[in-house]
């Protein structure tokens, strides 16, 4: 088993149709507005962008997301993701009752030398680190789309 590399899987279900949903999802730009963990996004060009992240944990993971894929009909973003992190990342944007279903899976190897000294030990506390800042980007993205602040800026 190669510690180093993890699998992820959410789903979030939203009260907001999936046009609103995946306009919020591709403007990865604003991401800091409202989920918190997301400290840093920086245009490079069209199609790639750089972001620093945190949750819980006393470290910050620095990533280079390249769009692959920007499907709004089939509600699909993948993006490659090197740096600290290096693999892949998709959102799928589904209706789910009468509101909206995003499906967000992410397969990486970690790269950053301190998450691999420490893959063994520290592999439920990455996890957990993981969960919970998807958890509160489930909340920042719904309080996004009730038009609420959910961040550093009100939305």
């Amino acid at each position: 088993m190669d510690w180093c590399r993890y699998r992820f899987r959410s789903r979030w279900d939203l009260d907001a149709p999936p046009a609103a949903v995946y306009a919020v999802l591709a403007d990865w730009e604003r991401y800091p507005r409202w989920w918190r963990q997301v400290r840093e996004v920086s245009r490079v060009d069209d199609r790639t962008g750089t972001a620093r992240v945190r949750s819980f944990a006393p470290y910050d993971l620095r990533v280079t997301s390249t769009r692959l894929r920007e499907d709004p009909a089939a509600g699909v973003l993948q993006a490659a993701v090197s740096g600290d992190v290096e693999g892949w990342a998709r959102w799928t944007v589904l209706p789910h009752g009468t509101g909206t279903r995003a499906v967000f899976d992410q397969e990486v190897v970690a790269r950053k030398p301190l998450l691999r000294r420490l893959a063994v030990p520290g592999r439920l506390v990455f996890r957990a680190n993981h969960a919970l800042m998807m958890r509160a980007g489930l909340r920042g993205l719904r309080a996004r789309l009730a038009g609420t602040a959910a961040g550093p800026e009100a939305v």
